[in-house]
Formats: structure tokens, C-alpha cells, sequence
């Protein structure tokens, strides 16, 4: 069955977080920790968490998926693994644009 989502493109090379990426966004990883605000977990340990998961440096990563309800949550491939997410702890997570593999 097709995606619902519409599939968004960024110049390669384009730094963002991964809370701003959309469905088709292709890219690797380049920091993880952050700023990001979460009331039940300290910077620190959500940074400990995604890192445990595989969100490493260098990490190939896919958005696959969105929700329907305000996009949240989303599924990404990470590397091998398909993992989903909030975007709010998604946006510990910095990525580096790539060229699609779908273009």
C-alpha cells in the first residue's frame, strides 16, 4: 500500500533535527544530545537512551512513517532497525541531509 505522506526533499548537505524531518528524508547522523525539553527525563539520560538504541554518529537514518495526529510519532530506519519516536525526543537527534534513495 502506498504512503499517505507526502514525501519531502532537502539539499544534500542541509543539517537539521530530526524532528523537523518528514516522510523520504534521507540523511546520517551527526550529534546526538541536546536541549531538547522534556518534563519526565533529564538531557542526559534521554541523550543515554537514544544512544543505547543505536542514534549514533555516523547512523544512516530514514524517516519511514508519520502519524496522522500532528505527525507524531515517527518510524525511522536506523542503519538495519526500524525504530518509532516522538519528535520531541527526536529533536536530540541532528542529521545531515543525503540524496534520496528513491529519486
Amino acid at each position: 500500500m502506498p504512503s499517505r505522506t507526502k514525501r519531502t526533499r532537502r539539499p544534500a548537505g542541509e543539517v537539521f533535527p530530526l524532528s523537523a524531518a518528514g516522510a523520504g528524508d534521507v540523511g546520517v547522523i551527526v550529534q546526538v544530545g541536546g536541549d531538547a525539553d522534556l518534563e519526565a527525563l533529564a538531557p542526559t539520560e534521554l541523550e543515554r537512551r537514544l544512544l543505547e538504541m543505536g542514534f549514533v554518529e555516523g547512523a544512516r537514518i530514514e524517516v519511514l512513517h508519520e502519524g496522522f495526529i500532528g505527525r507524531d510519532p515517527i518510524a525511522v530506519q536506523l542503519d538495519d532497525m526500524r525504530i518509532a519516536l516522538r519528535r520531541r525526543e527526536a529533536a536530540d537527534v541532528m542529521v545531515r541531509s543525503l540524496a534520496s534513495d528513491h529519486d
